[in-house]
């Protein structure tokens, strides 16, 4: 019963949080029982091994003839978990590409000994606010078999899917959807290393926002397109036109570019100059977390409930030690002030005004969530922070997507 037990909470973590949540707390658990072994790299260790990124591979030197489409697309992905937000944006664009007569395939890659069940992955994506429904086939990738041969384009996604995209005998065109600079997740060491190596492998990148594509084109020669980041005005909309005296957090211990530290120390300070606040933190579950202030612990939040707290909230303090996340736009959306770290991986992706950028210093961090709070212009701000991104649409970026995907395949 005990080991039914664990694959029962093995399995919950993986709907919820996916390969990178399980493996999250496979590792703390590991440490908490003294074992010295390690959980298993995100690469097959045997992919990493065949790959010899100094050499040419037989799909560039002897490429398929091309047509001028529309074109089967071919999508390697870990799999999707209920709240993975990276997923949810990258089947906006497999539903951009359908839209725009492309037919998509997706295949799953993992190193863990799991096998997904598409029927009930198929379930939970459509019962899910947060992923459109999408006609691509679905299936496990599986290297002896290797992506069909219908396939003209193929799509890694992430650092440890561009290992069997790279070896794989297809000789379709390879691309990169690549939505942050994923050797930064990791100390530098051995998966920090297999995820730089990825930007050499002559794939085309297509990136989420400018930042990533200046960084990979000037620093590894990788041919690049971006599309800009945006909104769904479908979930996120100013309903609160009142005075607002809560503060959101976006918590996420398990995630270090999220800066959770740096956060409660900045949030630590501010509790104290404005104790009357209420401090929302939301992002993972941190019921185990000595924070040193009271809050309230919402954990992960479904994404259709996401507005309604944000337009309980004057301000929101978002960290992002990369790529520029999702939220800072969609927090303007709902009238509620972005305070981000100023770095160039947050100003190259959006210049709005209305972001309050400011140095990486808890002290810094916490004086400008105080002044937020204390503007007496609070709900007329509310008003222009989001009529300054109604004009942003996803539509907007998908087109950018399928404009670049398209000239490159006819280059």
């Amino acid at each position: 019963m005990n080991v039914l037990r664990k694959l029962r909470s093995a399995f919950r973590v993986l709907r919820l949080e996916g390969f990178d949540g399980l493996r999250y707390r496979l590792k703390h658990k590991l440490r908490e029982e003294l074992v010295t072994e390690r959980p298993p790299l995100p690469v097959k260790t045997s992919d990493a091994l065949a790959v010899d990124w100094t050499r040419e591979p037989s799909w560039r030197t002897r490429p398929r003839a091309g047509h001028d489409g529309p074109w089967t697309i071919a999508w390697v992905m870990s799999p999707p978990s209920e709240n993975s937000g990276g997923h949810q944006n990258l089947f906006r664009f497999i539903d951009y590409a359908e839209k725009a007569g492309h037919r998509c395939k997706i295949y799953f890659y993992t190193s863990a000994p799991v096998v997904v069940n598409t029927v009930h992955m198929r379930a939970m994506l459509d019962a899910s606010s947060g992923y459109p429904n999408v006609r691509a086939e679905m299936a496990m990738y599986d290297a002896e078999a290797g992506i069909s041969d219908d396939v003209d384009a193929v799509f890694a996604t992430s650092w440890e899917t561009a290992y069997p995209v790279f070896l794989d005998a297809s000789d379709a065109k390879r691309f990169y959807f690549v939505q942050d600079f994923e050797p930064a997740f990791y100390p530098v060491g051995t998966e920090s290393l297999l995820a730089e190596n990825t930007y050499r492998f002559g794939f085309h990148g297509i990136t989420a926002g400018g930042w990533l594509a200046q960084k990979l084109h000037d620093e590894y020669g990788m041919p690049t397109d971006r599309f800009d980041f945006a909104v769904d005005h479908s979930l996120y909309s100013l309903t609160n036109r009142s005075r607002r005296n809560e503060v959101f957090f976006y918590a996420r211990p398990t995630t270090a570019r999220r800066g959770f530290e740096l956060g409660i120390m900045a949030l630590e300070q501010f509790a104290k100059a404005r104790p009357d606040i209420t401090i929302n933190l939301a992002g993972w579950d941190v019921s185990g977390y000595d924070i040193p202030f009271a809050h309230n612990n919402l954990a992960g939040v479904e994404v259709g409930k996401l507005s309604d707290l944000y337009n309980r909230c004057a301000v929101a303090l978002v960290v992002s030690a990369t790529n520029m996340s999702l939220l800072p736009l969609e927090l303007l959306a709902a009238g509620t002030t972005p305070v981000v770290n100023d770095a160039p991986n947050n100003r190259l992706v959006s210049d709005n005004p209305f972001i309050e950028y400011v140095p990486a210093s808890p002290g810094a961090l916490a004086d400008r969530l105080v002044e937020v709070v204390d503007r007496a212009d609070g709900p007329a701000r509310s008003e222009a922070m989001a009529a300054s991104v109604a004009d942003l649409s996803w539509d907007d970026s998908g087109e950018q997507f399928v404009t670049a995907f398209e000239r490159a395949m006819r280059a």
